[in-house]
Protein backbone atom coordinates (compact mmCIF):
# COMPACT_ATOMS: atom_id res chain seq x y z
CA UNK A 1 0.00 0.00 0.00
CA UNK A 2 1.71 3.59 -1.27
CA UNK A 3 -0.46 5.83 0.34
CA UNK A 4 -0.32 6.95 4.43
CA UNK A 5 -2.94 6.11 6.42
CA UNK A 6 -3.80 8.82 9.05
CA UNK A 7 -6.05 8.22 12.49
CA UNK A 8 -7.60 11.55 13.71
CA UNK A 9 -7.31 10.51 17.74
CA UNK A 10 -7.45 13.13 20.72
CA UNK A 11 -5.26 11.96 23.02
CA UNK A 12 -8.25 11.93 26.15
CA UNK A 13 -10.20 8.96 23.65
CA UNK A 14 -8.21 6.13 24.34
CA UNK A 15 -11.01 3.92 24.07
CA UNK A 16 -11.90 5.06 20.67
CA UNK A 17 -8.06 4.71 19.45
CA UNK A 18 -7.92 0.93 21.15
CA UNK A 19 -10.47 -0.17 18.63
CA UNK A 20 -9.40 1.97 15.87
CA UNK A 21 -5.95 -0.05 16.17
CA UNK A 22 -7.44 -3.16 16.47
CA UNK A 23 -9.65 -3.04 13.36
CA UNK A 24 -6.39 -1.96 11.71
CA UNK A 25 -4.21 -4.29 13.15
CA UNK A 26 -6.04 -7.43 12.38
CA UNK A 27 -5.98 -6.49 8.60
CA UNK A 28 -2.33 -5.48 8.46
CA UNK A 29 -2.80 -2.05 7.77
CA UNK A 30 0.21 0.69 9.29
CA UNK A 31 -1.52 3.60 9.95
CA UNK A 32 0.06 7.14 11.97
CA UNK A 33 -2.11 8.13 14.76
CA UNK A 34 -2.85 12.21 14.46
CA UNK A 35 -3.79 14.28 17.52
CA UNK A 36 -6.83 16.00 17.10
CA UNK A 37 -7.38 19.39 17.17
CA UNK A 38 -9.40 20.22 20.53
CA UNK A 39 -11.90 22.80 19.89
CA UNK A 40 -12.50 23.25 22.93
CA UNK A 41 -9.40 24.51 24.42
CA UNK A 42 -9.27 27.20 21.41
CA UNK A 43 -8.93 30.59 23.13
CA UNK A 44 -11.15 33.24 21.91
CA UNK A 45 -8.20 35.02 19.49
CA UNK A 46 -7.45 31.15 18.43
CA UNK A 47 -11.63 31.01 17.73
CA UNK A 48 -11.53 34.20 15.56
CA UNK A 49 -8.64 33.33 13.24
CA UNK A 50 -10.01 30.45 12.12
CA UNK A 51 -13.84 31.02 12.08
CA UNK A 52 -15.95 33.57 10.28
CA UNK A 53 -19.43 33.82 12.18
CA UNK A 54 -20.52 36.49 10.08
CA UNK A 55 -20.02 34.29 6.76
CA UNK A 56 -21.52 31.58 9.06
CA UNK A 57 -24.98 33.59 9.04
CA UNK A 58 -25.67 32.87 5.23
CA UNK A 59 -23.70 29.65 4.40
CA UNK A 60 -24.65 27.31 7.18
CA UNK A 61 -27.60 26.30 9.29
CA UNK A 62 -26.25 26.72 12.90
CA UNK A 63 -23.28 28.43 14.44
CA UNK A 64 -20.14 26.43 14.47
CA UNK A 65 -19.29 24.56 18.33
CA UNK A 66 -15.76 24.35 19.66
CA UNK A 67 -15.48 20.49 18.58
CA UNK A 68 -16.40 21.05 15.11
CA UNK A 69 -13.77 23.62 14.60
CA UNK A 70 -11.27 21.55 16.06
CA UNK A 71 -12.90 18.83 13.93
CA UNK A 72 -12.05 20.70 10.86
CA UNK A 73 -8.52 22.10 11.94
CA UNK A 74 -7.41 18.97 12.91
CA UNK A 75 -8.40 17.91 9.08
CA UNK A 76 -7.03 20.93 7.83
CA UNK A 77 -3.27 20.12 9.81
CA UNK A 78 -3.55 16.76 7.71
CA UNK A 79 -3.89 18.34 4.77
CA UNK A 80 -0.64 20.41 4.98
CA UNK A 81 0.98 17.48 5.96
CA UNK A 82 0.04 15.32 2.92
CA UNK A 83 0.98 18.55 1.21
CA UNK A 84 3.91 18.55 2.26
CA UNK A 85 4.88 14.83 2.10
CA UNK A 86 6.10 12.59 -1.36
CA UNK A 87 2.98 10.42 -1.75
CA UNK A 88 0.75 11.20 -4.20
CA UNK A 89 -2.44 11.06 -1.63
CA UNK A 90 -3.49 10.09 1.70
CA UNK A 91 -6.32 8.30 3.99
CA UNK A 92 -7.83 9.89 6.18
CA UNK A 93 -9.99 8.14 9.13
CA UNK A 94 -11.64 9.81 12.32
CA UNK A 95 -11.35 7.47 15.33
CA UNK A 96 -14.52 6.04 15.56
CA UNK A 97 -14.81 3.43 12.46
CA UNK A 98 -15.35 -0.05 11.95
CA UNK A 99 -14.54 -1.63 8.86
CA UNK A 100 -14.85 -4.29 6.30
CA UNK A 101 -12.27 -7.56 5.75
CA UNK A 102 -11.08 -6.14 3.07
CA UNK A 103 -10.19 -2.62 3.40
CA UNK A 104 -6.73 -3.27 2.79
CA UNK A 105 -7.79 -4.59 -0.83
CA UNK A 106 -9.75 -1.11 -1.05
CA UNK A 107 -7.14 0.92 0.00
CA UNK A 108 -4.56 -0.42 -2.15
CA UNK A 109 -7.00 0.25 -4.99
CA UNK A 110 -7.59 3.79 -4.38
CA UNK A 111 -3.92 4.15 -4.41
CA UNK A 112 -4.03 2.57 -8.00
CA UNK A 113 -7.25 4.62 -9.10
CA UNK A 114 -6.30 7.36 -11.89
CA UNK A 115 -9.82 8.23 -11.71
CA UNK A 116 -10.79 11.96 -11.82
CA UNK A 117 -11.52 12.61 -8.03
CA UNK A 118 -10.17 14.63 -5.73
CA UNK A 119 -11.60 13.43 -2.87
CA UNK A 120 -12.69 9.66 -2.44
CA UNK A 121 -15.31 8.99 0.57
CA UNK A 122 -15.15 5.37 2.25
CA UNK A 123 -18.63 5.97 4.41
CA UNK A 124 -21.99 6.77 3.87
CA UNK A 125 -25.19 6.05 5.93
CA UNK A 126 -27.31 6.89 3.01
CA UNK A 127 -29.03 3.86 1.80
CA UNK A 128 -29.94 3.53 -1.95
CA UNK A 129 -28.90 6.94 -2.99
CA UNK A 130 -28.37 7.87 -6.53
CA UNK A 131 -25.13 7.31 -7.89
CA UNK A 132 -23.57 8.86 -11.18
CA UNK A 133 -20.60 7.45 -13.96
CA UNK A 134 -20.22 3.82 -11.37
CA UNK A 135 -17.00 2.09 -12.44
CA UNK A 136 -15.65 -0.89 -11.45
CA UNK A 137 -13.63 -0.73 -8.67
CA UNK A 138 -11.58 -3.25 -6.46
CA UNK A 139 -13.75 -6.80 -5.79
CA UNK A 140 -17.53 -6.30 -5.51
CA UNK A 141 -17.48 -2.44 -5.40
CA UNK A 142 -17.64 0.55 -7.74
CA UNK A 143 -16.94 4.01 -7.79
CA UNK A 144 -19.21 6.41 -8.57
CA UNK A 145 -20.61 10.07 -8.25
CA UNK A 146 -22.56 10.72 -5.02
CA UNK A 147 -25.90 12.69 -6.45
CA UNK A 148 -25.89 14.10 -2.39
CA UNK A 149 -22.61 13.95 -0.85
CA UNK A 150 -22.97 12.34 2.14
CA UNK A 151 -23.00 13.45 5.75
CA UNK A 152 -20.00 13.00 7.85
CA UNK A 153 -15.57 12.80 6.91
CA UNK A 154 -15.40 8.95 8.73
CA UNK A 155 -13.06 8.23 6.24
CA UNK A 156 -11.97 9.16 2.96
CA UNK A 157 -9.06 9.35 0.62
CA UNK A 158 -7.47 12.72 -1.00
CA UNK A 159 -5.09 13.58 -3.81
CA UNK A 160 -2.07 15.30 -2.51
CA UNK A 161 -2.60 18.22 -4.79
CA UNK A 162 -6.04 18.61 -3.36
CA UNK A 163 -5.11 18.80 -0.23
CA UNK A 164 -2.67 21.13 -0.87
CA UNK A 165 -5.12 23.64 -2.82
CA UNK A 166 -7.58 23.13 0.51
CA UNK A 167 -5.40 23.54 2.87
CA UNK A 168 -4.26 27.26 1.18
CA UNK A 169 -7.83 28.18 0.78
CA UNK A 170 -10.11 27.10 3.35
CA UNK A 171 -9.62 29.31 6.39
CA UNK A 172 -11.60 31.07 7.81
CA UNK A 173 -13.97 28.08 7.92
CA UNK A 174 -17.66 28.83 8.48
CA UNK A 175 -19.51 25.75 8.60
CA UNK A 176 -18.44 21.75 9.71
CA UNK A 177 -15.92 20.09 7.11
CA UNK A 178 -18.46 17.86 5.46
CA UNK A 179 -21.07 20.45 4.89
CA UNK A 180 -18.37 22.34 2.78
CA UNK A 181 -17.94 18.84 1.03
CA UNK A 182 -21.66 18.72 0.30
CA UNK A 183 -21.18 22.59 -1.28
CA UNK A 184 -18.56 20.46 -3.42
CA UNK A 185 -19.18 23.10 -6.28
CA UNK A 186 -18.10 26.29 -4.44
CA UNK A 187 -14.74 25.28 -4.45
CA UNK A 188 -14.94 23.11 -7.08
CA UNK A 189 -14.17 19.78 -5.69
CA UNK A 190 -14.66 16.31 -7.69
CA UNK A 191 -15.86 13.80 -5.13
CA UNK A 192 -16.81 10.48 -5.61
CA UNK A 193 -17.72 7.48 -3.53
CA UNK A 194 -16.73 3.43 -2.85
CA UNK A 195 -20.10 2.03 -2.95
CA UNK A 196 -20.78 -0.04 -1.36
CA UNK A 197 -18.71 1.64 1.48
CA UNK A 198 -15.89 -0.21 3.30
CA UNK A 199 -16.54 1.25 6.39
CA UNK A 200 -19.34 2.00 9.06
CA UNK A 201 -19.72 4.09 12.90
CA UNK A 202 -17.60 1.75 14.86
CA UNK A 203 -17.11 3.11 19.31
CA UNK A 204 -19.08 6.18 19.51
CA UNK A 205 -18.58 6.99 22.99
CA UNK A 206 -15.87 9.34 23.71
CA UNK A 207 -14.02 10.43 26.87
CA UNK A 208 -14.36 13.90 25.74
CA UNK A 209 -17.85 13.94 24.70
CA UNK A 210 -18.76 14.08 20.62
CA UNK A 211 -19.78 16.74 18.59
CA UNK A 212 -23.40 16.08 18.47
CA UNK A 213 -23.65 16.21 21.76
CA UNK A 214 -22.14 19.85 21.94
CA UNK A 215 -24.93 20.60 19.23
CA UNK A 216 -27.59 19.32 21.33
CA UNK A 217 -26.36 21.27 24.36
CA UNK A 218 -26.22 23.98 22.42
CA UNK A 219 -29.79 24.05 20.91
CA UNK A 220 -31.30 25.31 23.97
CA UNK A 221 -32.55 27.88 23.33
CA UNK A 222 -35.85 29.94 23.89
CA UNK A 223 -38.43 29.88 22.03
CA UNK A 224 -38.46 32.95 19.67
CA UNK A 225 -34.58 31.92 19.15
CA UNK A 226 -35.70 28.45 18.25
CA UNK A 227 -38.36 29.57 15.21
CA UNK A 228 -35.96 31.93 14.03
CA UNK A 229 -33.02 29.27 13.74
CA UNK A 230 -36.19 26.78 12.38
CA UNK A 231 -36.54 29.36 9.68
CA UNK A 232 -32.61 29.55 9.22
CA UNK A 233 -32.24 26.13 8.18
CA UNK A 234 -35.07 26.21 6.07
CA UNK A 235 -33.58 28.63 3.91
CA UNK A 236 -30.28 26.93 3.73
CA UNK A 237 -32.16 23.46 3.07
CA UNK A 238 -33.67 24.95 0.05
CA UNK A 239 -30.99 26.96 -1.22
CA UNK A 240 -28.30 23.84 -0.50
CA UNK A 241 -30.92 21.80 -3.02
CA UNK A 242 -31.39 24.22 -5.31
CA UNK A 243 -27.89 24.75 -6.00
CA UNK A 244 -27.06 20.88 -5.90
CA UNK A 245 -30.04 20.11 -8.47
CA UNK A 246 -28.43 22.81 -10.61
CA UNK A 247 -24.83 21.40 -10.47
CA UNK A 248 -26.17 17.79 -10.92
CA UNK A 249 -28.56 18.53 -14.14
CA UNK A 250 -28.01 22.32 -15.86
CA UNK A 251 -24.29 22.19 -15.21
CA UNK A 252 -23.85 18.58 -16.38
CA UNK A 253 -25.97 18.49 -19.26
CA UNK A 254 -24.08 21.53 -20.88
Amino acid sequence: MSWPVFVINMAKNTTRMEHASEELGQLGIPFTRFEAVDGRALSPEEVARVYDPIANLTRARHPMVGPEIGCYLSHLAIWEKIAAGDAEGAIILEDDFTCDDDLAEVLDAVARDHGDWDILKLFSARKGQKLLDARPFSSGREVAVPYKVPNTTLGYAIRRDSAARLARDVLPVSRPIDEDHKHFWEMGLRIALVSPPPLAFGEQSAETGTITAARHHKSKQPIGAALRHGWRSLRFRIRYLCNLHWHRFVRRAR
